[in-house]
Formats: structure tokens, sequence, C-alpha cells
């Protein structure tokens, strides 16, 4: 029997193609949320935690960005003991909004 920790219970994932493209927009539209995007896309999925990211912002900040990447459809996440990883859901999203994240990630500010 698996037993789901609380902090697992408060991760909730939204399918890229129930996305409004407002939303897909504006999450992509912050820095720092596409600079942990291009850190995701360089690794393997499941190889980043939140607390490896050089961010230039708080921790707590760090968390609403993760937050606002996952409720856009653009990352996954799942906790592993204290840790929690990431995975950038790139087919996924590039199924629901083609081009988008080539035109935005990919590229450098």
């Amino acid at each position: 029997m698996v037993v789901e920790s609380a902090r697992a219970r408060t991760l909730s994932h939204v399918e890229p193609a129930e996305v409004p493209l407002q939303v897909a927009l504006d999450a992509l539209a912050d820095p720092v949320r596409r600079s942990i995007l291009r850190d995701l896309a360089t690794h393997d999925e499941w190889t980043r935690a939140c607390g490896t990211f050089d961010l230039p912002v708080k921790k707590a900040t760090a968390s609403h960005h993760f937050a606002v990447l996952r409720s856009a459809g653009l990352i996954e996440q799942r906790d592993e003991g204290a840790r929690r990883l990431n995975r950038l859901r790139r087919p996924e999203f590039d199924k629901s909004f083609p081009g988008l994240l080539a035109a935005t990630v990919d590229r450098e500010d």
C-alpha cells in the first residue's frame, strides 16, 4: 500500500489541451518561468528538483512560479522523499500549442 503525503496531495496537474491560450501565454511571459523551462529542456526528465534551480527569487516566489507552470500544463511534478522533481511536458504542450515553446523557450531573451 502506497501512502501519499499531504504535500503530494497538494499537487494538481492540468492537461495542456484544457489550458486556455491566454493562461499559456501568461505563464510563458515571465523570464523566471522561461529560465525554469529552458533548464528543464536541457536535462533528463525527473532529474531536477525545485531547490536545484539557480533562480533570482526567494523560495516562496520560486514555488509560485512552479505552481503557475504546473497549472498551465507546462510541467509535471512528483515528490520523491523530501525533493520535488520536475518534468517538462513538451510533447503534450506542443500537441496543444504547436511552436509556442519553440518561439519562447528555445530562444534567448
